[in-house]
């Protein structure tokens, strides 16, 4: 652990985790949706292992995955990694697509009681452990009209002892609020960073004492500077295909408007990218996401940096304008 550790908490009751978490979605591996790419391309189990640690030695007490990534890989990767070190972490995994692990597909989405305790009994199986500490809905724009169902079913398996707490991944500020009202729910995940995100549903997080754990942080990898324009991706990565006219391309020009602003005090501009929003809300717990040694140690570095200051966050904002 290092000694200069900023932590927040998921819920007004739920566990202290590191202010930034170890996002799992890349280690997945490749996977596909209707012939369409999911996935971060081919990954390297024993790096994915190895960056795993490395979070957890600088630091990182939190861990998000879900069923989906890689169709079940990423829970199986995890489990691997955290052999003889459950006891360091929070395990946050996501219920709601159904999945295929031996074709490495998505098939479909789910939400019925009866889904939901099966799909809880399987990533409690990949992760290999009794209990999973925060299980979030991972259908973003499910009917509202159906959510009491899905928040009820989730209350139930707290009574069970199969999870501790509960969210909604949604960018959606009525469906988060309405979760909100349910006695275990202790986080809404949005997607926010430096170039996008929904203050709405922040909010709803900030009125209801809930953690917004943000996924995207680093809008997919851009805000870490290390793409161009003429940057490309392996038809297996989720990014393959990204039109650089369009919105990835705003997204670089806005970087170049703030990158001195992010990096002036010896940041990277990942470090950077994370204290911007460890300064704009108490409420996020940024979860980047991770696949190697060197991105897990750098980006563990903001958590002895800690936020930016008011200054910077005034000037980015000008900037940004």
């Amino acid at each position: 652990m290092t000694e200069a550790t900023i932590t927040r908490r998921l819920g007004t009751d739920g566990p202290e985790v590191s202010a930034i978490g170890f996002g799992a979605w890349a280690i997945g591996g490749p996977a596909s949706r209707d012939g369409r790419p999911i996935g971060w391309g081919e990954v390297d189990d024993d790096e994915s292992v190895a960056a795993l640690h490395a979070a957890l030695d600088a630091g990182v007490t939190l861990i998000d995955t879900a069923n989906v990534y890689g169709a079940g890989h990423s829970e199986r990767v995890v489990a691997r990694a955290l052999q003889g070190r459950r006891d360091e972490v929070v395990i946050a995994t996501k219920f709601g697509n159904l999945i295929d692990e031996a074709k490495r597909e998505a098939i479909g989405r789910d939400a019925s009681p009866e889904s939901i305790r099966e799909q809880c009994d399987a990533s409690l199986s990949r992760l290999r452990t009794d209990v999973i500490d925060l299980y979030q809905f991972h259908i973003g724009d499910y009917p509202l009209d159906r959510a009491g169902e899905v928040r009820d079913a989730l209350e139930g398996l707290v009574a069970d002892g199969k999870i501790r707490f509960y969210g909604w991944s949604t960018d959606d500020p009525d469906r988060a609020a309405f979760f909100a009202e349910g006695e275990h729910c202790a986080a809404v995940q949005q997607s926010f960073s430096l170039v996008n995100g929904n203050e709405d549903t922040l909010a709803v997080a900030e009125r209801h004492g809930l953690a917004s754990i943000v996924r995207g942080p680093l809008a997919m990898g851009l805000l870490t500077g290390k793409m161009t324009r003429e940057t490309t991706f392996a038809e297996t990565d989720v990014r393959h295909g990204w039109d650089w006219s369009g919105d990835p391309g705003r997204r670089l020009d806005a970087l170049d408007k703030v990158r001195e602003i992010l990096t002036e005090d010896g940041r990277t501009l990942a470090q950077g990218a994370l204290g911007w929003l460890l300064a704009r809300s108490e409420a996020f717990v940024p979860i980047p996401g991770i696949r190697t040694v060197a991105q897990a140690r750098d980006n563990a570095g903001v958590l002895a940096a800690g936020p930016l200051s008011a200054d910077q966050l005034d000037r980015i904002a000008a900037a940004l304008a």
